[in-house]
């Protein structure tokens, strides 16, 4: 059974600081009103016990399950109590119940969903956990998605996503810590990780830095990764990012581990290397041929989207003479009526790629449509017949497009298109000189980068030749036999040999 611990260290705002619950209901009741002047939304039901001690119930209306109020909380309080020393052998079904002497915990819990019970002459306030907030269903992952892999994807409540992975790692091991983060708006955070598999520097540091957050509020998941990583200024993601529950015990169980974070439909990753980005989940459902096929096809377009305009200003521009000559002509004929040298000519593209592509996923899913259908027709069409780009580069600018799509991970194909400028600036400049100091330029920045304080180009860079057996290719389940050497778990094994010889 998984342990949770509940610490509250990260808020420097202490509970022991505040006021103490009153035994008089009323000072209560007025101290509840100065603590909550401007919530309409907020309920106080007075009422009066067995015995008739008075008391009050009070909630936020729609943060709070209504029917367990009404029926499995209030009317065994009304009607079953006779004393406070009865409370824990009293029938009520709503969850946890806790007790606190202290109204900043008793403010917390009501802005959590929680019902507080005052009752008259005691000294305390009685904590149910209701909570029933607004929440969308479990739906389909859509970023994520999968053809033969879990329909399952992660939403905004943390407790349904933690519910979602336990149906996967149903085992004592698995290890969730609770942290509360933001001073203003107070929000739930949980590291998960397997104890006999992660190496426990990881779980340290992934602590040290989550209690470290001090601010307003943290509200969704690429905030929270910003304040943790290792590299904020860098433009490649140094965390995995996942919607996917799957995903997460796969991680897990390779000895990383996981950030949930309430109110987030995401789970972070780390630490994470920049090869896993390539990987997806379909990988292991498929024929590990396939996957192999694949995955070797998604480094190609990493190389495609990244380079591909650069390689053609390059050789337009200084190495002309590598073309054959018909192709040559063609591109001549091309770009004879283009008044632009081909670097603003690729700027122009990629411009109006970029606009496109941030007006239809911005815009609503039908119009979105609409404005993919009718830039394409502009760009292919209209501006090639205008004279303001040429057909060539349009071909370019297409094929780099879907190169950037087929790379499985959001945030480093965002990464790569910003890259992709630069790059192109050096290669108008210097030619392929250029091109080959800009790739150099990328590949060192991404070796020296970490994730987690572990080396984030590894198994590359350091050599980790054993982990290549999951990073260019998916050799057959049977021979991964033991974790990735960049996560140096404490248990390194991971199954049985079933397969012939050592991997």
């Amino acid at each position: 059974m998984s342990r949770i611990r509940r610490r509250d260290r990260g808020n420097p705002i202490k509970a022991r600081t505040g006021i103490p619950i009153y035994k008089n209901l009323e000072k209560n009741l007025v101290e509840l009103q100065r603590r909550f002047p401007h919530a309409p939304d907020l309920v106080v039901r007075r009422f009066r016990t067995k015995t008739g001690v008075e008391a009050a119930l009070v909630y936020l209306e729609n943060m709070v399950d209504k029917n367990s109020v009404n029926d499995q909380l209030l009317e065994p309080l009304m009607y079953e109590l006779s004393s406070i020393e009865e409370l824990d052998r009293l029938d009520i079904p709503v969850g946890n119940m806790e007790t606190t002497s202290r109204w900043a915990k008793a403010e917390s819990a009501i802005f959590d969903g929680v019902s507080v019970v005052l009752l008259e002459g005691v000294p305390s306030a009685l904590l149910f956990y209701t909570q029933g907030w607004p929440q969308r269903a479990i739906q389909e992952p859509e970023i994520e998605s999968t053809l033969k892999g879990g329909h399952q994807g992660l939403i905004e409540t943390a407790s349904q996503n933690l519910a979602l992975i336990r149906r996967y790692l149903n085992h004592r091991e698995l290890e969730i810590r609770e942290y509360t983060v933001g001073i203003r708006g107070k929000i739930k955070v949980y590291l998960l990780s397997l104890r006999d598999v992660t190496k426990p520097e990881f779980v340290t540091e992934m602590e040290n830095r989550i209690q470290r957050i001090e601010v307003d509020a943290v509200i969704n998941m690429g905030e929270l990764e910003e304040y943790i990583e290792d590299h904020p200024y860098s433009l490649f993601p140094q965390f995995l990012q996942t919607e996917r529950p799957d995903n997460v015990v796969s991680q897990l169980l390779q000895g990383r581990v996981a950030v949930l974070m309430d109110r987030a439909p995401f789970a972070l990753i780390g630490p994470i290397t920049f090869t896993a980005f390539f990987q997806n989940v379909d990988d292991y459902s498929t024929r590990w041929p396939v996957s192999s096929f694949l995955r070797l096809f998604r480094f190609f377009a990493f190389f495609i989207a990244t380079t591909f305009p650069a390689i053609y200003i390059a050789v337009v521009s200084y190495h002309y003479e590598v073309l054959p000559l018909d192709l040559l002509l063609s591109i001549g004929i091309s770009r004879a009526l283009v008044p632009f040298p081909p670097i603003l000519e690729a700027l122009l593209m990629e411009g109006a790629i970029e606009m496109i592509r941030e007006a239809g996923v911005r815009l609503p899913a039908p119009i979105g449509q609409t404005i993919g259908v009718v830039g394409g027709i502009v760009i292919g069409q209209a501006a090639v017949q205008a004279g303001i780009v040429s057909n060539i580069m349009v071909i370019i600018v297409a094929i780099t497009a879907i190169a950037s799509f087929i790379i499985p991970n959001h945030d480093l194909a965002s990464a790569i298109r910003l890259v992709r400028f630069p790059i192109m600036l050096f290669a108008a400049f210097f030619g392929m000189v250029g091109l080959m100091i800009g790739l150099m330029i990328v590949t060192i920045h991404i070796h020296s980068l970490e994730s987690l304080g572990q080396p984030f180009g590894s198994p590359i860079a350091p050599i980790r030749l054993r982990d290549w057996k999951d990073t260019w290719i998916r050799i057959p389940l049977r021979r991964m036999n033991t974790r990735p050497l960049a996560t140096d778990p404490k248990q390194n094994r991971r199954q049985e040999r079933t397969g012939q010889s050592e991997d």
